[in-house]
């Protein structure tokens, strides 16, 4: 039986896939104490395909990077569900931190990561608001736009 915030995804249009496999050396959440740490997620859909590929301000839209930023922000939920079982267990979304494919001068990365805040605070409302950065960076894995890391308090 899915939680109040599955609920709330289902209302957005949002049903959770299976949380996406590392894609390297290293795991796709640790937990210490009450905190979460899920690492970055990159912007694939519910059958692991990239959703925008290549960079913002180069050939990819802001628009596409806040879809692309949402489905990383997805992915993250996924991972959160994979860990506690029931996204309820969150208390506090605290901190997103968001790697955007950046062509040299593109200065609108906090603009693209509202893809992914915007879907915290829809899903948690204000225990979904939470810290942020926003990094442009050359390149990401598989030419993703973007990628966003999560930090989540939980019980």
């Amino acid at each position: 039986m899915a939680g109040a915030v599955e609920n709330k995804l289902k209302g957005l249009g949002i049903a959770l896939q299976e949380a996406p496999a590392p894609v390297a050396n290293y795991v796709p959440f640790v937990r210490t104490g009450n905190l979460l740490m899920v690492s970055g997620q990159l912007c694939s859909d519910g059958d692991g395909k990239i959703v925008a590929k290549g960079q913002l301000g180069g050939g990819v839209s802001i628009e596409d990077g806040q879809k692309a930023a949402r489905a990383c922000a997805i992915n993250l939920l996924a991972q959160v569900k994979a860990a506690l079982g029931d996204l309820d267990r969150v208390s506090r979304v605290v901190r997103l931190g968001g790697f955007i494919n950046s062509a040299p001068g593109f200065a609108e990365g906090p603009k693209v990561m509202n893809g992914a805040s915007d879907l915290m605070v829809a899903a948690f409302g204000g225990k979904g608001k939470h810290a942020r950065s926003t990094v442009g960076v050359a390149a990401l894995p598989a030419d993703a736009a973007v990628e966003v890391e999560g930090l989540f308090e939980v019980s």
